[in-house]
């Protein structure tokens, strides 16, 4: 029989996406409370009805949320899973570790997608105690389609100060420098124009991060532990690049040399150094093709294979030559095509092969030359 899922924080993010997930492509029946939505179910039900309790609450809040349910569950949760999503995995694990459930701690490394799966993404596993849920969870990470590291709580929690709380500062820290330029050169906006493609990623990183919900960045610098001494190591490397620059010198420059590029290339090592620029190189390409001014977008809705290779067939029966082509999907779910040409394409071929498109009923277009 299948399990029955409850999913607490459902009214969040990944608490919807969570719910389709567990709903459209588990097939399971899904329990869901939550303090922001007061037609939820109320916890009680979940402790009575789940087998599966997953916790995909603030960062902050998680904790104490969980003791909770230990106290109100007093023992009904032994032979039950429990599971949480938060992005700090040492005192969330420790709280679940109080009841008698088995108990996994996951970790999403990324925001809630609009795919339908974590399909090429990266899933931190905990396994604090696990034993006859561990088929079903191995079912779980297959229906996900994750990348997975597995790691303990705490080695989890040292890695992300680097990987989330050290990263997240640098950008912040960068946003307050452009903040504090912007009434002498202008805003992020007025600097694009004379973009590199370093300034362009990291001004869309913090975009990102701008974007977002605060809440999640604020607990990710605060409630981790280890976050203090990350930072205090990167404000002491970015005091010694001050210094060396204030010096100015010969000497200055060598040691700036030695430590801030050989050192650390020495560190990286050649084959992560040599991978890490061949990833920037190809982000490089994708950002020029999206500057491309001859391009279609275009939704096909056939899903199925063949259709894409029929859509190719109409710009070469109007003798379009192709540039490049990108895939992204919509909230909703659809998968859009953004197909750049060369700025030397005929306009009126392209809007006639767009015309075909829709005519035929192969494709909707969506933005036209």
């Amino acid at each position: 029989m299948a399990p029955v899922v409850g999913l607490v924080g459902s009214a969040g993010a990944y608490g919807l996406w969570l719910r389709r997930f567990f709903e459209q492509r588990m097939g399971l029946a899904v329990l869901g409370h939550d303090p922001a939505d007061p037609a939820s179910d109320a916890p009680e039900r979940l402790l009575s009805a789940a087998d599966v309790l997953v916790f995909a609450t603030p960062i902050r809040q998680t904790p104490a949320l969980i003791a909770q349910y230990v106290a109100a569950s007093a023992g009904r949760e032994r032979g039950r899973l429990w599971l949480d999503i938060t992005s700090l995995k040492q005192a969330p694990v420790a709280a679940m570790l109080a009841s008698q459930a088995e108990v996994v701690g996951l970790h999403p490394m990324t925001a809630p997608l609009k795919t339908p799966t974590l399909k090429g993404r990266v899933v931190v596993v905990c396994e604090a105690r696990l034993d006859a849920w561990r088929p079903w969870l191995q079912q779980l990470l297959d229906a996900l389609q994750g990348e997975y590291v597995r790691s303990s709580p705490d080695h989890h929690d040292r890695v992300m100060a680097l990987v989330q709380a050290m990263v997240h500062a640098a950008h912040l820290g960068q946003a307050g420098v452009l903040r504090s330029f912007a009434e002498d050169l202008g805003d992020p906006a007025a600097l694009m124009p004379y973009r590199s493609i370093g300034f362009e990623m990291d001004a869309a990183v913090t975009a990102r991060i701008l974007a977002l919900n605060p809440e999640i960045y604020e607990d990710i610098q605060f409630g981790n532990p280890h976050t203090g001494e990350v930072l205090e190591r990167l404000a002491g490397e970015i005091a010694r690049l001050r210094a060396l620059v204030g010096r100015g010198d010969d000497a200055a420059r060598h040691e700036f040399r030695c430590r801030f590029l050989e050192q650390n290339r020495q560190a990286w090592g050649d084959e992560a150094v040599a991978d890490g620029s061949y990833t920037f190189e190809r982000v490089g390409y994708l950002l020029a093709d999206l500057t491309e001014t001859r391009r279609l977008s275009v939704h096909l809705p056939q899903d199925r294979p063949g259709s894409l290779r029929a859509l190719l067939n109409v710009f070469e029966r109007q003798g379009i030559s192709l540039s490049s082509i990108h895939s992204s999907r919509t909230p909703a779910g659809e998968v859009h095509f953004r197909i750049g040409f060369d700025p030397g394409t005929d306009v009126d071929a392209l809007r006639g092969a767009a015309a075909e498109i829709d005519r035929s009923g192969l494709g909707r277009v969506l933005e036209r030359p």
